[in-house]
């Protein structure tokens, strides 16, 4: 068997900044991905066209962190990017999350940030402490933007009714009496100027020190590789052989869509978008009800690309099958039980690091599981880390 110092599961955000922090310290570090390509889910490519798009749904990266930023800004230069989006239904475009013109699209008045205020407070349902997604929007919302905007989404978004999912998959999504239409609020929110998947190649070229094996399964790179550490970044029921049962996730498929210059003029989308340029009026499109898709993504509105065409994502919920990828852990009561089960089994693992979405059966963004990452190497190397003294300063 071959000796390294480190050996990590999946090249995502989580195992390639771990991955460079330890061979920037002079740690022999191999990376396994089971895929063809680095990145994990933020992977991005261009199409036929030159259009660069999100390859696995569109992954808007923003951030509170100044040592998050400043981390991943050895990498890559930034776009700053507004993430604006809206929502399609009962046969019109609506400013989303639901804020003061929304709420003038509905009633069809112009009026106050306190008018809606206090339509607000005549229309919510009371409920002081919301145990489910349901509650939580009825609470703040009311009923008619529920119906409208949250119920159908997420019903065919996690395949369960709001009310038997927790409250954060609901209090994700802001509720605003004024006319602040964006959809994040974290004070730095941009792109890499050149993608994620240059991001990423800088990361690793950043180290001789580090290795890199695609198309590689995990299970049996074990047999290969003895380490002194290792990092798991993969479904954590997959790591212990799925001894409790499978945690449920859910799934989604891309129907991928590029369009020309004379596409977009012989569908003539611009009296809808306001730009011969684009498809559609927002970054993002939400379809809550009527269609097998939860949204439909334009990235050319936050990349700033400057060509003529264009290139459409649609995503489409699915259930969870073992021969389908893990995109999101459901949040709820008997999932939550069944992963206290599995992170029992991970604190039996001291020289085992479980990092990332998948491996703690939670939901992260980019930042989050950047900042995670950047925890778990100081963890390592610290006094009392496996690493203790044996990193050196680059």
């Amino acid at each position: 068997m071959e000796h390294v110092d480190v050996l990590i599961a999946g090249a995502g955000f989580s195992g390639l900044v771990l991955a460079e922090r330890c061979a920037a310290h002079g740690l022999k570090t191999v990376v396994i991905e089971k895929r063809h390509h680095i990145g994990g889910n933020a992977f991005d490519r261009t199409d036929s066209n030159g259009v660069l798009y999100h390859a696995y749904g569109p992954h808007y990266f923003r951030t509170n962190s100044r040592r998050v930023r400043e981390y991943l800004s050895r990498f890559t230069e930034w776009q700053h990017v507004t993430y604006r989006i809206q929502s399609w239904t009962h046969g019109r475009y609506w400013s989303f999350p639901v804020n003061l013109t929304t709420w003038e699209q509905l009633t069809g008045r112009q009026g106050s940030e306190a008018d809606f205020a206090q339509w607000l407070e005549q229309s919510r349902i009371p409920c002081p402490n919301p145990t489910n997604s349901e509650e939580f929007i009825l609470s703040v919302a009311g009923p008619e933007f529920y119906e409208r905007f949250f119920h159908g989404y997420t019903r065919k978004q996690w395949g369960r009714e709001p009310r038997d999912l927790d409250a954060s998959v609901c209090a994700r999504i802001p509720i605003r009496t004024s006319r602040d239409d964006r959809y994040l609020r974290e004070d730095f929110q941009a792109l890499p100027a050149h993608g994620y998947t240059r991001m990423f190649e800088r990361l690793i070229d950043a180290s001789p020190n580090l290795r890199l094996l695609l198309d590689t399964d995990f299970m049996d790179a074990r047999r290969h590789f003895h380490a002194t550490h290792t990092i798991y970044s993969g479904p954590i029921d997959a790591y212990f052989g799925f001894r409790h049962g499978r945690l449920p996730w859910r799934s989604l498929r891309f129907e991928t869509e590029s369009l020309t210059s004379a596409d977009l003029i012989a569908a003539n989308r611009s009296h809808i978008s306001g730009h011969t340029d684009f498809w559609q009026p927002a970054l993002q499109v939400n379809y809550p009800n009527d269609f097998d898709f939860t949204r439909i993504v334009e990235i050319k509105h936050a990349t700033a690309q400057q060509t003529p065409h264009t290139n459409l994502v649609r995503e489409f919920p699915l259930a969870d099958a073992p021969d389908r990828e893990p995109y999101y852990p459901i949040p709820a009561p008997d999932t939550k039980a069944l992963y206290a089960q599995y992170k029992a089994l991970a604190a039996s693992e001291p020289s085992v690091s479980f990092c990332g979405r998948l491996a703690t059966y939670q939901y992260y963004n980019m930042d989050q599981v950047t900042g995670m990452a950047l925890h778990e190497f100081d963890r390592l190397t610290s006094p009392t880390g496996p690493f203790a003294g044996l990193v050196t300063v680059p």
